[in-house]
C-alpha cells in the first residue's frame, strides 16, 4: 500500500505526465456527459418504454457507445464511423498509389492521409444517421410524432448526429494529442466500462434470484481466467537475438552487446477486432435504409451474437485483418535496414535481404496462432450467452470488449511507466516492466 501511495505521489510529482492525465480525464468527462444529451425533439421516457432491451448487435453497438445509441443521445453513432473511415482509407493505401506516396511522405503524408480519413468520416455519418434514425427511433418517441427525414426534425437530427461524430473525433485526437493512450481507443474502452456495473449487477441480481450461487462462483472464475489468457495474449512476444558489431573509441569499447527485437504475437494489438466489428455493423445500416427481404434476412443471419454465421464471420474477417494490420505496422525491410545501418545483425542470418525475409518469416508464424486466439476469444461471449448468461454480462466475457479494456489499460500504463522511468522514478511494477503496443525496436511499432 505504501509504495502504491509513493507511485501516485511520483506521477503526481511530473509536470507533464499530471497535465496529460487531467487532460485525459476532462476530455473523457465530457464525452460521457454528451452521451446523457438526448436528440431534440425525442421523448426519453417514450424511447425509453419503446427500445428497452436492445438485442444483437445493436446491444454491441450500445456498448460502444457508452449506451448513448439506446438514449439517441447527441453521440449515438459514437466514433465507429471514424472507424469503418480508417480501415476504407488503409485498404485503399493498398491499391491506390496516391494513398500509397502520401504514406511515403512522412508527417506530410500522414496529415494529409488525417484529412481524408474525416472527410470520409463526415460521409459515412451521413449514410448511418439516417439508418440510425428509421431503425432506433420510432414515430411515438418524436414529439409531434413526425419522424420522417425529409421533414425539419429528419433533416437536424441528422446534422446533430453528424455533429456530434465529429467532436467526438476531435476528442479523440485531443486526448492523443495532449493525453495518455490512444484517444480513440480510450474513447470505446470508456464506453465499455461504463456498461459493465450495471451489466454485472443485472447478472448477480439473476442468478440470486434463482439460487445460482454457485453459477456465479464459475463465472466469475472463467472470467478471471479469460482475462487472464488475454493479458498473455496482448503481452506475449517472440524476443530475436541481436549481436551487435564491437567498436573501439581510444580505450572506450562501444557494442559487442546482445540485444533483443521483440516480435510481439499480436502486433496488431484490438484494431483487428474494432475493424471487423465496424464490418459487422454495415448489414444492420443497410438494413435500416433499405428496408427488403434482402436486407433483412442477412442482417437478420448476421445481427444475433449467438448464430454461427456472426461468429464464423467474425472469426475470419479478425483473422484477415490481424495479417492486413500486422503487414502495415510492422515492416521487416526497414527493420533488416535499420540493423544493417547500426551495424547489427542476427545470428546465423546475412544482413539485409536474407534478414528481411527471416523476420518475414517468424512474424508470420507467430501471427498465425496469435490471430487463431484473438478469434477465439472474440467469439467466447456466445458461447457464454449459450450457457445461460445474460447477453449484458456475456459480452465482457473475451469478445471486443475485454479485448478493447485490456489492450488499452496496458498501452496506458505502459506510457506512464515510460515517464516514470524517464525521470529516474520506479516504475509501477516492483519488478519487470510493463510491455505495451508502443514498444519499439528499431522503429518497429509493437
Amino acid at each position: 500500500m505504501k509504495r502504491l501511495v509513493e507511485t501516485f505521489q511520483n506521477i503526481w510529482k511530473i509536470e507533464d505526465l499530471r497535465v496529460r492525465i487531467i487532460n485525459t480525464l476532462g476530455l473523457l468527462l465530457i464525452y460521457r456527459l454528451g452521451s446523457f444529451v438526448v436528440l431534440p425533439g425525442v421523448d426519453p421516457g417514450v424511447l425509453n418504454e419503446l427500445n428497452s432491451g436492445a438485442q444483437g448487435l445493436a446491444a454491441l453497438l450500445n456498448i460502444f457507445a457508452g449506451g448513448a445509441f439506446s438514449r439517441a443521445s447527441i453521440f449515438a453513432l459514437g466514433i465507429m464511423p471514424y472507424i469503418s473511415a480508417s480501415i476504407v482509407v488503409q485498404l485503399m493505401g493498398i491499391a491506390v498509389p496516391a494513398i500509397q506516396k502520401m504514406q511515403r511522405e512522412g508527417e506530410s503524408g500522414r496529415k494529409r492521409i488525417n484529412q481524408w480519413t474525416r472527410l470520409l468520416t463526415i460521409i459515412i455519418t451521413l449514410v448511418q444517421a439516417p439508418s440510425f434514425i428509421s431503425s432506433q427511433i420510432p414515430a411515438q418517441a418524436v414529439v409531434g410524432g413526425d419522424a420522417s427525414l425529409f421533414s425539419f426534425w429528419g433533416i437536424s437530427t441528422v446534422l446533430i448526429l453528424v455533429t456530434g461524430t465529429v467532436f467526438v473525433m476531435w476528442l479523440g485526437e485531443r486526448i492523443t494529442e495532449k493525453g495518455i493512450g490512444n484517444g480513440i481507443s480510450m474513447i470505446i474502452m470508456i464506453g465499455i466500462i461504463a456498461q459493465l456495473p450495471s451489466a454485472f449487477a443485472f447478472e448477480i441480481s439473476a442468478r440470486m434470484q434463482g439460487g445460482g450461487f454457485v453459477m456465479l462462483l464459475v463465472e466469475m472464475v472463467f472470467l478471471l481466467l479469460v482475462t487472464i489468457a488475454t493479458v498473455a495474449l496482448v503481452q506475449g512476444t517472440r524476443r530475436i537475438p541481436v549481436n551487435f558489431a564491437k567498436k573501439v573509441v581510444g580505450n572506450k569499447q562501444f557494442g559487442g552487446a546482445r540485444q533483443f527485437i521483440p516480435l510481439k504475437v499480436n502486433a496488431a494489438g484490438v484494431m483487428p477486432i474494432i475493424f471487423a466489428q465496424a464490418l459487422m455493423f454495415l448489414p444492420m445500416t443497410l438494413a435500416g435504409l433499405w428496408s427488403s427481404d434482402a436486407t433483412t434476412g442477412i442482417a437478420a443471419a448476421v445481427g444475433n451474437p449467438t448464430s454461427f454465421w456472426y461468429n464464423a464471420l467474425t472469426f475470419v474477417l479478425i483473422i484477415a485483418f490481424t495479417y492486413f494490420y500486422t503487414a502495415i505496422t510492422v515492416n521487416p525491410n526497414q527493420m533488416a535496414e535499420d540493423l544493417k545501418r547500426n551495424g547489427g545483425f542476427i545470428p546465423g542470418v546475412k544482413p539485409g535481404k536474407k534478414t528481411s525475409e527471416f523476420l518475414d518469416n517468424i512474424l508470420s508464424k507467430i501471427t498465425l496462432p496469435g490471430s487463431v486466439f484473438l478469434g477465439i476469444v472474440a467469439i467466447l461471449p456466445a458461447f457464454a450467452m449459450i450457457a445461460g448468461v445474460s447477453q449484458g454480462f456475456a459480452l465482457f466475457f473475451g469478445g471486443t470488449s475485454l479485448l478493447i479494456m485490456v489492450g488499452v489499460i496496458l498501452d496506458t500504463l505502459q506510457q506512464i511507466e515510460s515517464h516514470l522511468l524517464m525521470r529516474h522514478y520506479d516504475g509501477l511494477m516492483k519488478s519487470g516492466k510493463i510491455k505495451g503496443r508502443s514498444s519499439s525496436a528499431f522503429g518497429m511499432a509493437g
